[in-house]
């Protein structure tokens, strides 16, 4: 067993790798070393926990701890990297269940220890957090309830929230926004009915309060997010991150633990950070998001004229062979057509032709956060040649040829022509400015938001049909 010194420097160490690790994956080419970090951390984190002071059962410990790392192994072994945003979304819900079982947990060993103080039972046998609880005060019980309180509470609601953007990100639930009869007043009146719940609790009322809080609280936040459109879930995806974080972190200052407190806080203000970009890229309010969600709009939207026209393979290869500058869109059908290494293919000949081929990177693209740089990384595409949107965005009226792979919302025009769409005011790479521009589509349909796209009908548009990879496969030998 490790002394209190050895696990609080190990602690230690295993926060700065922490932080190293987010610093680490502000960008490409650092990311992988980054990832070592959370790994090492991790790892130095567990061992310091599992053999630390006051802890017994390592038998309990060892085969929980053998069950989650084989089934980990065999989630990632399967998991294709398009179903990357539904399983961080699945793991969220992990992180919030552990809290509501820990608060929950909490409140039975304290509990056992009043009747033990109660009786004037000898407590010299007690041990681990039962034995940091007979020495609270009356004001120190206090506040580990409120704590308890707040684990349950934000774990139930990431919980149920996590879910349900499982299931939205999935297929298995609709993308479309779905509120009950009253909508923002029943999660306030639930949220009241919480708070409420949580001051008898603190008042002795008992563990009912906190199973009636933990109710609650998962239908806070089923109705939250299912009342949330699916173009917004990107953004929910890194808001429930945030609550995992914070609910680490309740769970850290109930069990005393110093290092989850410092994990809870930096996942859950990192996640709160990437929430702010998000909204802030999509020009949207964090809390209208939170509240309203996706798909609301001011009036009747404007009409689309003009006809979609579709070109073949050998007419995007003439002009593809003719163009000197070349922007490449990646969208989420381009992860769903798995075509990142055809896309990366055809970047090679291009460029061994010495044209001038950029990736123009939206901060939504996809459904998840930096989905499409992890895609093209996947695919040995040089990192100097991914730009962001603020990057590129001029840059387009001096291209030859724009190509959107399975993008749809992030290069619609109505987001600036439109005052009445969804996305109105939505920054957007402005792709149609370019000379020519080349649409990777399966079909004519509207895609996940369901917006129509005016860009589809312009003049210099041409619509490419077919799967994406099938279609670059299609069109690679034609390149000369």
């Amino acid at each position: 067993m490790l002394s209190n010194g050895i696990t609080s420097a190990a602690y230690i160490a295993a926060a700065v790798l922490f932080i190293l690790s987010l610093g680490g994956l502000s960008n490409q080419e650092s990311a992988k070393r980054a990832v070592w970090y959370g790994i090492v951390g991790m790892a130095l984190a567990m061992f310091a926990t599992v053999f630390g002071p006051g802890v017994g059962n390592y038998i309990i410990i060892v085969i929980t701890i053998t069950i989650g790392a084989v089934l980990g192994l065999i989630v990632a072994k399967r998991v294709e990297m398009t179903e990357m945003p539904q399983l961080v979304a699945a793991l969220h819900s992990f992180v919030g269940l552990a809290a509501v079982f820990i608060g929950l947990n909490a409140e039975f060993e304290l509990e056992k220890v009043s009747r033990l103080l109660a009786s004037n039972a000898d407590l010299n046998e007690l041990t681990g957090f039962a034995k940091k609880l007979a020495s609270k005060n009356a004001v120190e019980i206090t506040i580990l309830k409120i704590e308890v309180f707040l684990g349950i509470f934000i774990g139930a609601v990431t919980f149920t929230g996590s879910i349900v953007a499982f299931g939205k990100l999935a297929g298995r639930l609709s993308g479309t926004p779905f509120k009950l009869p009253g909508g923002h007043v029943l999660n306030a009146l639930a949220l009241i009915a919480a708070i409420g719940l949580g001051v008898l609790y603190t008042g002795g009322a008992g563990v009912w309060t906190m199973v009636a809080v933990m109710i609650i609280a998962g239908f806070i936040g089923w109705h939250l997010i299912m009342g949330i459109g699916g173009a917004d879930m990107p953004v929910v995806v890194s808001m429930l991150n945030s609550y995992s974080g914070w609910a680490a972190a309740a769970i850290g200052f109930t069990l005393g633990n110093d290092l989850l407190i410092v994990v809870g806080a930096l996942v859950g203000s990192s996640g709160a950070i990437l929430s702010y970009i998000m909204c802030k890229a999509m020009n949207r309010n964090f809390v209208s998001v939170i509240l309203g969600g996706f798909g609301g709009t001011k009036g009747p939207q404007m009409e689309v004229e003009g006809e979609q026209i579709a070109i073949e393979a050998d007419g995007v290869a003439s002009a593809l062979n003719e163009a000197d500058s070349i922007v490449i869109i990646p969208g989420y059908g381009m992860a769903v057509a798995q075509a990142q290494q055809s896309v990366s293919e055809l970047v090679r000949k291009l460029r061994a032709k010495g044209k001038q081929v950029r990736f123009a990177i939206h901060p939504v693209a996809g459904r998840l956060p930096g989905h499409m740089n992890v895609l093209l990384a996947e695919a040995r595409v040089p990192y100097d040649i991914v730009m962001e949107m603020d990057e590129i965005n001029d840059d387009f009226p001096k291209t030859d040829v724009a190509i959107v792979i399975g993008s749809n919302d992030i290069v619609n025009p109505a987001a600036q022509d439109d005052p009445n769409s969804p996305i109105a005011g939505m920054p957007v790479l402005e792709c149609w400015k370019a000379k020519q521009v080349f649409v990777s589509k399966r079909g004519q349909g509207t895609g996940y938001s369901g917006i129509e796209n005016p860009l589809f009908f312009k003049e210099n548009t041409r619509m490419f049909y077919g799967d994406a990879k099938e279609s670059l496969d299609r069109l690679l030998p034609m390149i000369d």
